[in-house]
């Protein structure tokens, strides 16, 4: 395969960045997306250009680490697929490709491809924890849990905070990762004791950082390369409002 890039370049946060065109020569139709990356990058390497920096670390879908735009779409065309698992063969020989960062306020631009995350990782220290003792782990039967709370929670788990659903946001949200995170714990009774707490921190921590507020587009669900729900944003919703003193509105 041979296909034609449009990727950007940007030195750094303060640089204005633009589109560079490269060419991606006998690319195996098995390779994933990032290695077509690296293909280029030996090629760039060896005419004396500096390669493309772009986010990777596990290359099997689990770290989040991966992430960038695709021809405008976050993680690429596939549905529930991460960058380093999309394979070339969804592409066409000949294909032009436009590849750029999360676009998102809260995640200011390293270098070409590479953002700072570290917003959302912010967003978990705010609230996403529970006090809980961390001894000898106890018989699982002493606390009952419904299958049903079990399986919510685990859906919710699924969540790499790779950013995707801000990237894919028109508001640069971060609300279907903090429900996530929320919805995971609220179900639990582990995570009860604090869950007042914790909504507000992370709801009022993701408003300072600079992301934006949910106003259903759901575009985030389709961008989720683990295909976390929207409905846990109603989840969150719910939670924040029972948070607040009684009588006081958001």
């Amino acid at each position: 395969m041979n296909l034609t890039l449009y990727v950007w370049r940007q030195n750094g946060p303060n640089d204005q960045g633009k589109f560079e065109q490269y060419e991606a020569k006998d690319v195996s139709p098995d390779s994933s997306f990032l290695e077509m990356l690296d293909l280029v990058n030996e090629d760039l390497i060896e005419r004396g250009i500096l390669p493309i920096e772009f986010d990777n670390d596990c290359r099997e879908g689990i770290c989040g680490t991966c992430g960038c735009v695709i021809n405008g779409y976050p993680h690429g065309p596939e549905k529930e697929t991460t960058i380093c698992q999309l394979h070339m063969r969804h592409f066409n020989d000949g294909d032009t490709l436009t590849i750029e960062p999360w676009r998102a306020k809260a995640f200011p631009v390293i270098k070409d491809l590479v953002v700072d995350r570290t917003a959302l990782d912010n967003v978990i220290q705010a609230g996403g924890y529970t006090s809980a003792y961390t001894g000898t782990v106890g018989e699982a039967n002493h606390t009952l849990i419904k299958k049903r709370h079990a399986d919510n929670a685990m859906d919710a788990a699924e969540c790499i905070g790779c950013g995707a659903c801000v990237a894919a946001c028109p508001n640069g949200s971060a609300m279907l990762f903090t429900s996530a995170k929320v919805s995971q714990l609220a179900v639990l009774p582990q995570g009860k004791i604090e869950a007042a707490n914790r909504v507000q921190r992370m709801m009022e921590c993701a408003q300072e950082l600079g992301f934006g507020n949910c106003t259903n587009h759901y575009e985030c669900e389709e961008a989720c390369p683990k295909g976390i729900s929207v409905r846990h944003i109603a989840k969150l919703n719910r939670e924040y409002m029972k948070s607040l003193p009684q009588g006081q509105e958001a």
